[in-house]
Order: structure tokens, then C-alpha cells, then sequence
């Protein structure tokens, strides 16, 4: 979609025209060549953070072939503070970073939990590592499910990430070890699901919640459990855990919907294990795979025996 020709820095977005988009009015090419949602516009527009070939002109101004248009991208700072935490990086470029999140720790600081995130975690990442960006999580895990989670750089990559999400285009594979013996190779289970009550953190499957649909396929039948890989096409919280509770198949050492045995594992047995998406500045498809984590190898084994 845009030419680089320059070092590309993940606070700006680049246009260059060519023969086929001459004659587009710098409106145009903002919203229909590189795809900015009118927030973004309104607020680089209002901070004089647009430029065509280094220079401040009319939204409606004529561009012609070989001018280059820069969105600059103003960042807020960080409201974290740092905290030496481990990152382990499965992927990073000038617009995302992917990390892979152990088990037992909570993505973003929430009330309960203030310190101690990944966001935390993040914030010291980038300063041992000479980075600064503001961070936004496309997507979120449970602070019990380890596993990929994707950061965005700038609000662009957020925007475009999360439509890729609303529109299904990003592939969302999970691991998970459930109790019983599921007999069928693969299914899906198209159950809404919603949370009736307030004042209950649990979710379950009824008719007044979000339309949800998950797809899973057998990979090995242990003893009284089985290790499943699980596609979701929407993506509702608690949605793997409810999903397969409500067809008899509760996760392993899952608290609230599941079957506990701590000498088994202590946390639920569910892992994000890969994504597959585009990425948004250069539309290259990209496909990000989280190593199994050690507890979940360990439940395996021991189901095995």
C-alpha cells in the first residue's frame, strides 16, 4: 500500500503516489489509499502532523506522481512504571511487538492488579532496549492463560489490527488439555454467550448473549483427558473455557468453569499458541507460533503415564 523510501519509523505513515493514484486529492489518498479512520486524520490534521513532500498544504489540494505524503503520528507517554519483569519476544517490527506471556500474570494494570503486568513489564523492556512507543494490546489473555499477545506500536496498526479481528481475518489458534475422552476428531460449538449477571465474573452459554463460535480438533487422547487445538472465530471473553465446559469437556485446572487438581497443574491448561494476520503497513501475511510452555508439557506427561 505505501512506498518506504526512507528509514521507516513506526510513528509515521507514508504515501507515495504513482501513476494510477495522480490526480487524488490528499483527502483522498488519507482515506482511501492509506485507509486512516477519521480520529486519526482529525487529530494529526489538528496538530499540522500532516505533510506532502515536507511541506503543509490544503486537504483538498491536487497530488501528482512522485509526491510523498507523511502522517506523523504524535505518541502520549506511558503511564506505567518499569518493573523487571521477563519478556519473551516472539516477534517485533517497526509497528507490533508480540511477546509470549507466562501464566499468572495480568496483561494490564487493573485494580485488583496495579503492578506486576505485562504493560509494566513492557515499559522496562523498551528502556534496556533504547524503544519508546505507547503500548496498545490488540488482543488480551486471561491472567491464568499463557501465551501471544500482540502490541501495537501506533494507533494505526491498533486500528487496522483490530479490524483484521472484527472481520475474522486474523487466525487465532489455541492448545488446551480437557478433561474426558472427546470422541468426535473436530467440531464447532456456535453458542452465544454472555454474562447474565452482574455481580458474577462467570460467563455461560444463553440465547440473550454474543453470537460465539469456536472450532477445536483432537491431537493425542491421554488417559480420561485429551489435548485439543482450538480455532476461534469470535473472540469472547472466557469464550474456550465456556465453550467446552458446556459440552462436557471442562479445561483442566480450570477454577471457574473447569476441573481442578493442583498435582496435575495449577492454572488452566490453555495456551495461545499461534497467529496469523497481516501486517498492516505492508499487508505481508505473518504467522507467530508460542513454544508450548513447560506446565502444560508437564500435565501431558503425566496424563500419558
Amino acid at each position: 500500500m505505501k512506498k518506504e523510501v526512507k528509514e521507516v519509523r513506526s510513528d509515521v505513515l507514508t504515501f507515495q503516489l504513482d501513476e494510477e493514484t495522480s490526480g487524488l486529492s490528499l483527502k483522498e489518498v488519507l482515506y482511501d489509499q492509506m485507509k486512516l479512520s477519521s480520529r486519526l486524520v482529525r487529530k494529526a490534521k489538528r496538530k499540522k502532523n500532516i505533510r506532502v513532500n515536507g511541506n503543509k498544504i490544503s486537504f483538498h489540494a491536487i497530488l501528482r506522481r512522485g509526491d510523498l505524503v507523511e502522517v506523523i503520528m504524535e505518541e502520549e507517554p506511558n503511564q506505567f512504571e518499569p518493573e523487571n519483569i521477563p519478556v519473551e519476544v516472539v516477534y517485533e517490527d517497526v509497528d507490533l511487538l508480540i511477546i509470549n506471556k507466562q501464566p499468572g500474570i495480568v496483561v494490564h494494570p487493573t485494580r485488583r492488579h496495579p503492578t506486576g503486568t505485562m504493560a509494566n513489564a513492557i515499559v522496562h523492556y523498551m528502556r534496556e532496549t533504547g524503544k519508546s512507543f505507547k503500548i496498545r494490546f490488540v488482543n488480551r489473555l486471561d491472567r491464568d492463560t499463557s501465551g501471544l499477545v500482540i502490541v501495537a506500536k501506533n494507533p494505526y496498526t491498533q486500528q487496522e489490527l483490530s479490524k483484521q479481528m472484527q472481520e475474522n481475518k486474523v487466525e487465532k489458534i489455541y492448545l488446551s488439555v480437557v478433561k474426558g475422552i472427546v470422541e468426535e476428531e473436530k467440531g464447532t460449538i456456535n453458542k452465544s454467550i454472555g454474562r447474565p449477571d452482574e455481580d458474577d465474573i462467570r460467563r455461560k452459554v444463553y440465547a440473550e448473549g454474543q453470537p460465539s463460535i469456536t472450532h477445536y480438533n483432537v491431537i493425542t487422547r491421554l488417559h480420561n483427558a485429551t489435548v485439543i487445538r482450538v480455532k476461534l472465530e469470535t473472540g469472547r471473553t472466557h469464550q474456550i473455557r465456556v465453550h467446552m465446559s458446556h459440552i462436557g469437556y471442562p479445561l483442566i485446572g480450570d477454577e471457574l468453569y473447569g476441573y481442578v487438581d493442583e498435582s496435575l497443574i495449577k492454572r488452566q491448561a490453555l495456551h495461545a499458541e499461534k497467529l496469523i494476520f497481516n501486517q498492516p503497513r505492508t499487508n505481508e501475511r505473518i504467522e507467530v507460533v508460542a513454544p508450548i510452555p513447560k506446565d502444560i508439557k508437564e500435565l501431558i506427561e503425566k496424563l500419558n503415564e
